[in-house]
């Protein structure tokens, strides 16, 4: 199975790098294809211009934007890697949607109908968060985020999704947290491997 990771966290010392080494060593170990887009790296321009959008109405994308598409073409399986900030993915990983993921790449519209274009693509998101389970259960943020980010964005683009990690209290994680959420995500791919 070709893999792309598309990843967010500027600090190599985070939780969300650790997660994404798991992840790599975990499918190279498996045999499977794996591409890295650490945005911060690369220093993906999270901006989306009047250019870009005039742009995308054409049909025409900006050539770091192409690239990234063709990644994103390329893949079978896509896995995004990022923490929960101020409830949201990060600026850089929006940004990277918004630009990225375009009308007439990801989604389009027949006759008024939206349709999802990465129909046949695999979805893995991870990420961690400082609040407990507990509470953003208690104020609805837990369905919150799943409808702006699954159903909202990867769901609408035609994205099957296959896991969606919330590891809670992240800020406070001991080394066997870590370990046991690494476990767990190896444990998907893992089964994704055996399934494919």
């Amino acid at each position: 199975m070709k893999n792309l990771i598309i990843y967010a966290h500027p600090n190599s010392d985070s939780l969300s790098h650790f997660f994404k080494q798991t992840i790599i060593e975990s499918l190279q170990e498996s045999g499977q294809e794996v591409e890295i887009r650490d945005l911060n790296k690369i220093d993906f321009n999270p901006v989306l211009s009047l250019e870009d959008m005039k742009g995308q109405r054409m049909g025409k994308v900006a050539a770091e934007v192409q690239k990234e598409q063709d990644f994103i073409t390329w893949a079978d399986q896509i896995i995004f890697v990022y923490p929960i900030w101020w409830t949201g993915m990060p600026a850089i990983m929006k940004g990277y949607i918004d630009r990225v993921f375009s009308y007439g790449f990801a989604y389009r519209y027949d006759q008024g109908v939206q349709k999802g274009l990465f129909t046949g693509k695999k979805a893995i998101i991870v990420n961690s968060h400082g609040k407990s389970k507990e509470e953003y259960e208690a104020i609805g943020m837990d369905k919150a985020l799943a409808l702006t980010s699954d159903t909202g964005i990867f769901t609408y683009c035609g994205f099957e999704i296959q896991e969606h990690f919330y590891f809670d209290k992240a800020d406070k994680a001991s080394s066997e947290n870590s370990v046991e959420w690494g476990n767990q995500i190896k444990s998907l791919l893992k089964e994704n491997t055996m399934v494919v």
